[in-house]
């Protein structure tokens, strides 16, 4: 679909990501190390590698990047087999009761069939790099902490989202210090060395400011009760348009109330993410010894990342990729409450990702006509997406009180230690 069949519309972004590469192969000009861009600095990797293969034509780095995808995919595969269903290494968590192994085929399956129903955004993204570096990372957590807590940063280096998934593991490690914060220090080093030394230093942290202007984009959740009252006539006698953002090229909703909306959501989402810790300590703390440290991982990480979609003013349909990593995980490490606790969840997820495919690319031209159909097909994406929150909320609460009624004593009290 990507390289033959509708190339502009499914992978339009990766020929901007052959013209930046172009530029610096060519021209000398790199994002980054010439200018502000609107990517974090690592990003800059992916793009490359497909552009040493043919940086001019169009078609051939759009199957260069579906090779290294494919290739990406492949060694998380290969990983995910070997470690998820082993038991924690000695000393890496505190008190993990450890679940007997599972297949994790299962969650390799799973993987499949969500790219396939995501569709061409699955591949033709820079979020289906740092899919493969989620799964890995969440795969060896428990045995390997320090490796997990360097490839989240690198994937936060490269699409920002990965990062927030340290929430979770921070809260699940005995010495966080050794095994969180310096590897992520010495990545974020090794970064801002490179970059300084190409000359761009200054531009490092431009990715963080470069899209505080954008509005209220179409298909993001808080869009939703626009979306709907743009095909019903307007509100209060005033219309609601889609509109694109021709600076950036998007499809943001205009009307009554969208700007204030959108400027809402810069402080509504660190609140959220700050609410989501909240609850992953209070989980941890009250679960104590007898907690299942791979499901609230997993369950954890799925958490931060619909969060960090339901809460955002940008809502491109390749965010949906953040959610698989935590699911293929739990689906072949599921730990305690086996493959049944993992159900709602993964069927939710991969509903959710067969609707983005038909919000784009298939009717994407009949949301920004606002056509009352594939507008509701984007209303009930974004309404699953509020329930898919509250699920593994739920669960993560239940197995939290579970964990406290195992021990007989408060779960607070079996994570006193300052490692905690």
């Amino acid at each position: 679909m990507g390289t033959v069949l509708i190339p502009l519309r499914a992978f339009w972004d990766l020929d901007l990501y052959r013209w930046w590469m172009w530029q610096g192969l060519h021209q000398g000009v790199w994002p980054v190390l010439d200018g502000d861009w609107v990517y974090p600095a690592g990003a800059v990797l992916p793009m490359l590698l497909p552009a040493l293969v043919d940086a001019v034509g169009t078609q051939p780095y759009a199957v260069a990047w579906s090779v290294l995808i494919t290739l990406l995919d492949a060694v998380a595969v290969v990983v995910l087999l070997r470690f998820a269903g082993r038991p924690a290494r000695d000393g890496a968590v505190r008190g993990e009761v450890v679940p007997p192994a599972r297949d994790p085929a299962v969650g390799a399956w799973w993987w499949l069939a969500f790219v396939l129903l995501l569709g061409p955004v699955a591949v033709g993204r820079l979020d289906a790099v740092v899919a493969p570096v989620v799964v890995v990372a969440l795969a060896v957590a428990l045995r390997h902490p320090a490796v997990a807590s360097a490839l989240l940063t690198f994937g936060a280096w490269v699409k920002v989202a990965p990062g927030a998934l340290l929430l979770p593991l921070v809260l699940v490690l005995r010495r966080p210090w050794r095994d969180l914060v310096l590897p992520a220090a010495a990545v974020c080093v090794v970064v801002a060395g490179v970059v300084a030394a190409g000359g761009g230093l200054g531009h490092l942290t431009s990715f963080l400011t470069e899209q505080g202007e954008r509005g209220l984009q179409v298909e993001s959740v808080a869009a939703t009760p626009f979306v709907l009252a743009g095909i019903a006539g307007g509100i209060g006698g005033e219309p609601v348009r889609v509109v694109l953002n021709q600076e950036i090229t998007t499809w943001e909703i205009a009307g009554p109330g969208t700007a204030a909306v959108a400027g809402a959501l810069g402080v509504v989402l660190p609140v959220a993410l700050a609410a989501v810790t909240a609850l992953l300590t209070w989980v941890r703390l009250r679960g104590g010894d007898r907690l299942d440290t791979a499901g609230f991982l997993a369950r954890g990480a799925l958490l931060v990342a619909v969060t960090l979609i339901l809460a955002n003013k940008v809502g491109s349909p390749q965010f949906v990729g953040w959610l698989a990593g935590p699911v293929v995980v739990g689906l072949a490490r599921p730990g305690a409450g086996g493959l049944r606790s993992w159900r709602v969840p993964a069927v939710l997820v991969l509903v959710v990702a067969g609707l983005t495919q038909v919000v784009f690319p298939i009717a994407y031209d009949g949301i920004t006509a606002q056509q009352a159909g594939p507008s509701l097909v984007l209303v009930l994406r974004n309404v699953l997406l509020v329930a898919l929150a509250v699920t593994v909320a739920r669960d993560l609460a239940r197995a939290g009180g579970a964990g406290s009624r195992a021990t007989g004593t408060p779960g607070a009290r079996e994570v006193s230690a300052p490692a905690a």
